[in-house]
């Protein structure tokens, strides 16, 4: 473990019922460093004995090139699902009732906004965020359907398909979220043609991955108004650079990444190791496994 991660990690991993010892003696690394697989990748060519790596988020986009099948491998997957959801419905009724648009006015200006009551929803992702927010989404009484790579039955959902099935949900719907993992094949899976498939009204929000939007499609889908706008917590580039369009298009919300903050995500971050710990020592499947010939 980084001899900068939080105490609390320190914490967890005794709860647990672990030690904190030398690199050399670990059989478990709680690697709390994001953005540095560089270093990861030397400290377990450096110490082979290591058995388990947690990673700390549920993206492991940057680690991708470091994951092994000679050890167990596990990550966030689920473990900020609550308060990512949360932002998603934030974003949700901030842009579909027309607060962003009205928070940059300073004058009294025309009606805007349209129901989440009701409303027809697409969301893309079928795993802890998908099913988080699907709970949040039950007393505004709207119609779900999910786009997941396997098609399989979640319950409050009214329909899930397959990615074939993908323009088809997209028309007709009032909002579009994803919630869903960033591999190769979903990548830019919110292109020119994606965009065109919903209707004019309708709203994008996306609290997964920058990438799985063409940036520059959705600038000119904004820009024309062939849909209604988007709520973005993560773009691509990121961080958005000063200047860049989608901060003042008035269609668009964007917010720097915080669907989970620090202070919300170390407390959530640190139940899970304490968890992971506990089922270590004891044989126990982990929670979250990474799925390294899947890449997330």
């Amino acid at each position: 473990m980084p001899e900068n991660a939080p105490p609390e990690i320190f914490d967890a991993v005794r709860a647990g019922g672990g030690d904190v010892v030398e690199m050399v003696d670990a059989q478990a690394l709680i690697w709390t460093d994001p953005r540095n697989p560089r270093d990861l990748r030397r400290v377990l060519d450096e110490h082979p004995g290591i058995e388990w790596v947690q990673l700390p988020f549920a993206g492991i986009e940057p680690f991708v090139d470091v994951l092994d099948t000679d050890r167990i491998w596990t990550c966030g997957k689920g473990v900020y699902a609550e308060p990512v959801a949360e932002h998603a419905l934030a974003l949700a009724l901030g842009g579909m009732r027309g607060v962003g648009r009205y928070a940059r006015r300073t004058t009294w200006s025309e009606p805007y906004g349209h129901n989440l009551l009701g409303a027809r929803v697409a969301i893309l992702g079928g795993g802890a965020i998908t099913q988080s927010l699907v709970r949040l989404l039950t007393p505004f009484e709207v119609t779900i359907t999910v786009v997941r790579k396997r098609p399989e039955p979640l319950a409050g959902v009214g329909e899930v398909v397959g990615s074939e099935g993908l323009h088809a949900a997209l028309a007709g719907v009032d909002l579009v979220v994803l919630a869903l993992a960033l591999t190769p094949d979903t990548e830019r899976i919110i292109d020119a043609p994606a965009l065109a498939a919903m209707p004019g009204h309708a709203w994008l929000v996306n609290v997964a991955r920058g990438r799985h939007v063409d940036t520059d499609a959705l600038v000119s889908a904004l820009q024309d108004g062939s849909i209604g706008g988007a709520g973005l917590d993560v773009t691509d580039p990121e961080p958005l650079p000063d200047g860049h369009p989608l901060w003042t298009l008035p269609n668009c919300i964007v917010t720097p990444h915080i669907g989970n903050t620090p202070e919300m995500g170390i407390a959530l971050l640190a139940t899970r190791i304490r968890d992971n710990v506990e089922r270590f020592a004891g044989g126990d499947d982990l929670l979250g496994p990474v799925y390294v010939d899947l890449g997330y």
